[in-house]
């Protein structure tokens, strides 16, 4: 069997053992897991409340990762997206894709490849319920997620 497909691109193989998705704290790079977490220390950052990391590569060919949080005002909301970028953009020197709803900023989508970002009101966040639609993606522990976190006083 040819080890090129027609156009001569070599053929990729994932073997499931070797791949990097397996863990985040193992001993394989996984840089999605690694973007992710940093987003979620962005929104931490900014006070984001109900954090949530879900590794969605084995149940959607849409990204690797959703990372999804709460803002509790537009001005949070907006805020907390600015952060991930910034954090994003310095410390992986990468911007997002594509970015929708930050002009009106009840619910932020920041696109970037492998993981897809959505900062949402809490009424929005309630309605859409996306946790429920992800229900069979893996839950991703963040660390100090819950230290900064939270509703506004």
């Amino acid at each position: 069997m040819s080890d090129y497909i027609q156009g001569n691109l070599p053929l990729q193989s994932v073997s499931e053992k070797n791949s990097p998705l397996k863990s985040l704290d193992g001993g394989m790079k996984d840089l999605s897991g690694q973007l992710a977490i940093t987003v979620a220390d962005a929104a931490s950052d900014r006070k984001a409340g109900d954090i949530l990391v879900l590794r969605v590569a084995d149940v959607s060919y849409l990204a690797d990762y959703f990372v999804m949080l709460t803002g509790y005002s537009r001005v949070q909301v907006r805020a907390i997206a600015q952060a991930i970028e910034d954090k994003v953009e310095t410390e992986w020197q990468r911007r997002p894709l594509r970015t929708e709803g930050k002009a009106e900023g009840s619910w932020v989508l920041q696109d970037y490849g492998d993981v897809i970002v959505h900062i949402m009101m809490p009424k929005e966040r309630e309605f859409y319920n996306l946790e429920a639609f992800w229900v069979n993606a893996e839950r991703i522990a963040v660390p100090n997620a819950d230290e900064g976190g939270g509703k506004p006083i």
